[in-house]
């Protein structure tokens, strides 16, 4: 019987999945870094708002990872293209929340 999850299939639609959770976290102003310290539970949301299925393993989200951080770099280096724009950067805090400065 055939291995589905090492065919080339599978690779194909992980790569496909994990460009479509890129471009969705990228328009979002979201990191490859934090993509990879977020919960199990934030990355399945994530995936749902971005209508996509979520991933069942952690290899798509690592792959996830290097694309955003792919995109930042080549965004750095072009930032008067219109892909350099991410039109959805204020959802941010909707899925990262920033560290609280405790009162002193």
């Amino acid at each position: 019987m055939t291995d589905y999850a090492h065919s080339e299939a599978a690779a194909k639609s992980r790569a496909e999945k994990a460009r479509r959770l890129a471009t969705y976290l990228w328009q979002r102003g979201i990191s490859g870094a934090e993509v990879l310290v977020m919960s199990a539970a934030v990355r399945r949301k994530l995936a749902r708002a971005a209508e996509t299925n979520p991933p069942s393993t952690d290899e798509t989200w690592v792959t996830v990872a290097k694309l955003l951080d792919e995109k930042d770099d080549w965004a750095a280096r072009h930032p008067e293209h219109p892909a350099a724009r991410r039109e959805h950067a204020d959802e941010k805090l909707l899925w990262v929340k920033p560290p609280i400065t405790p009162w002193s």
